[in-house]
């Protein structure tokens, strides 16, 4: 039996991840091992990184790793790297490693590289502040990842607190990298950069407007070339003038007396039109999305220029209104990103078709007016029918007192956050929510108002029954008109904590400051500019919006696994915008008898009886009477 060949089974190398090589190289380094745990590893998940719980422990993993790699190095690097490493093995007992010879080290050692799997934790492979930030939006393989990418295009980082498009862009860059061992792809135009046509392409180019990559729209109608008005550019023979080298065709309706305004195409005539709109941010985006719907069906659907259209053009596109086609629709997505989509799906509703031919009537009879077309066609063009609604107001999206006061709660404890690496960041971020949502439940501002509150227009102001002053707001609203709205003390006291976020004094001599500002700046272009000025920039109304509905939906994930929050409510929360909280302030005065005058002036409205419809005891004074109405009928029977 002794001379009988036995076989030896060596076990396989250990494998690592990218974030264990990134860690030993630290550890070469002589950075201490808690550092190295809190750097790369997430110790509070003990079953991704068990080794990273003590430093101890930490030491002990990574000596390991090294010795595993150098004994590779051993069996397959060079003749010399081999030499050098036996030399340090005998006068120091073990492998002393310089970053250059771990480096020859990693390259000889491959098999112990690990390849990523779509099963894998994004902890194994990203750092974990990265990797945090992607599991609490439900991201927690290498494979949702890619899911959620192709899910979301080239914005799929938006919706991700704190990843920013460059780091997006190297996540994206990574997935591509290690698709043949991944199994899955990203798709093509997530996070794609497009050419510029060239000049000449077509008309209403404008190069360096820093809105992004022009577009020449066309293509089937079934599979089409879209881009948002601020991109796009229309196909010469299309564009309503005559180009440079004389090609295009001059819309048929175009007017032959003198213009008032400089416009050799209609893109041109339709960008001097919304330029009247340009201190008006709102209207502006009304209206430029109605011709750029108009636009984009005009050239791509009808093959017809925006200058020729006739009445019968005009009836075909409000029948397309009321049932986009499917390349005309997609959910909600970046405009700069490929997969963005005019309409939304299901199309528009019967308010909304009316509503985008009254707006081309106008645009259309201003275009008439100076001169650019001859004559209006849709003047001959009636409104879709519509249904007056009994309630203008959808109050039902207040949020109900209980789910309004666990919402604070929840907030104020997100705020508190510690001085861990990267916790008191997310803290402030939550601290400046909260701001913006106490700012329009507790005042029952809009969120164009609340977006552009100033701090100046914030003042303490004496009662004259000489009770305790009161915090006011002047804001500037609808149709350009002037109120003034208490602020609670709970808001003041969370825009104080988002002034010492800024480094800033809330109650400081009075300067011109926006009340809410971000703290985090995107690293864009246009950001840079915005912010680039010794005074803070507010955000914009739709960015302030955005940091509202994200703050929603993570406190509603946090509410998902509690027992005490009603189905209900959780389903309304989840669906919650910011002007929700106008209606909850609305709702929540009425319920706290403050006269119905007095919730008017606050809100802005400017019927009383517009108001009234949060007096919710008025429709039910209404079914009373009628039931006594019908008892009496029925008495008399």
């Amino acid at each position: 039996m002794a001379n009988l060949p036995q076989t030896l089974t060596v076990a396989p190398p250990r494998t690592y991840t990218r974030t264990d090589f990134a860690a030993l190289r630290a550890f070469v380094q002589r950075i201490e091992p808690a550092a190295i745990a809190r750097r790369y590893y997430d110790a509070d998940d003990p079953e991704q990184a068990p080794h990273a719980a003590t430093p101890e422990a930490m030491a002990r993993y990574l000596g390991a790793m090294r010795d595993e790699l150098v004994r590779l190095a051993l069996l397959n690097g060079s003749s010399v790297l081999a030499d050098h490493l036996k030399t340090s093995i005998r006068k120091h007992g073990s492998a002393k490693l310089t970053a250059v010879t771990l480096r020859m080290v990693e390259q000889a050692a491959q098999l112990a590289a690990a390849t990523p799997s779509p099963a894998h934790g994004v902890g194994l492979w990203f750092r974990p502040l990265i990797a945090r930030r992607l599991t609490a939006e439900g991201i927690s393989t290498l494979q949702e990842l890619i899911d959620w990418c192709n899910r979301h295009g080239g914005s799929w980082w938006r919706s991700v607190p704190r990843i920013g498009p460059l780091r997006a862009r190297t996540i994206v860059a990574w997935l591509r990298r290690h698709e043949a061992t991944l199994g899955a792809r990203v798709d093509a135009d997530v996070d794609v950069r497009l050419l510029v046509p060239e000049p000449g392409a077509g008309q209403g180019e404008r190069p360096g407007s820093g809105q992004g990559t022009v577009v020449v729209i066309g293509g089937p109608p079934e599979t089409p070339r879209l881009a948002p008005f601020e991109r796009l550019a229309v196909p010469a023979a299309l564009s309503g003038g005559e180009g440079a080298h004389g090609t295009g065709q001059r819309g048929a309706n175009r007017a032959t007396a003198f213009a008032f305004i400089r416009a050799p195409h209609d893109l041109a005539a339709i960008h001097a039109y919304l330029h009247r709109y340009r201190d008006r941010p709102a209207t502006l985006r009304a209206y430029t999305r109605e011709l750029e719907r108009l636009i984009l069906w005009a050239v791509v659907v009808r093959g017809v220029a925006v200058s020729s259209m006739t009445v019968e053009d005009c009836e075909a596109y409000k029948d397309f209104l009321a049932a986009p086609s499917p390349a005309f629709t997609g959910p909600k997505r970046s405009r700069a990103g490929g997969r963005w989509r005019p309409f939304a799906p299901g199309g528009l509703s019967p308010d909304s078709q009316a509503y985008a031919v009254r707006v081309l009537r106008a645009a259309f009879t201003w275009l008439t007016e100076v001169r650019y077309l001859a004559g209006n066609p849709w003047a001959a063009v009636t409104d879709p029918v519509t249904v007056t609604r009994e309630v203008a107001v959808q109050v039902g999206r207040a949020l109900p007192a209980d789910l309004w006061t666990g919402l604070r709660a929840a907030l104020d404890a997100r705020c508190l956050g510690d001085e861990a690496e990267g916790q008191d960041a997310e803290a402030r971020q939550w601290r400046t929510a909260r701001a913006a949502i106490l700012l329009m439940g507790d005042s029952g501002l809009r969120r164009d108002e609340a977006a552009h509150a100033r701090r100046e227009n914030l003042r303490l102001s004496p009662l004259p029954s000489g009770g305790a002053p009161v915090w006011a707001l002047t804001v500037t609203g609808k149709r350009r008109k002037q109120r003034t709205v208490p602020v609670s003390a709970a808001t003041v006291r969370a825009l104080r904590e988002h002034w010492a976020d800024r480094g800033r004094d809330f109650d400081a001599a009075l300067d011109s400051a926006p009340l809410i500002v971000p703290l985090v700046i995107p690293v864009t272009g246009t950001a840079r500019k915005k912010h680039g000025g010794a005074v803070e920039a507010p955000y914009s109304a739709d960015a302030f919006g955005h940091l509202v509905r994200q703050a929603i939906q993570r406190v509603t994930v946090e509410f998902g696994g509690r027992a005490d929050i009603p189905k209900a409510h959780l389903v309304q929360l989840a669906n919650t915008s910011a002007h929700a909280f106008r209606h909850t302030f609305g709702t929540r005065a009425v319920a706290r008898d403050m006269p119905v005058d007095v919730v008017q002036a606050i809100l802005g409205h400017t019927s009383l009886q517009t108001t009234s419809i949060y007096v919710r005891a008025e429709q039910q004074r209404m079914l009373e009477a009628a039931a006594q109405y019908y008892a009496a009928d029925d008495g008399q029977g």
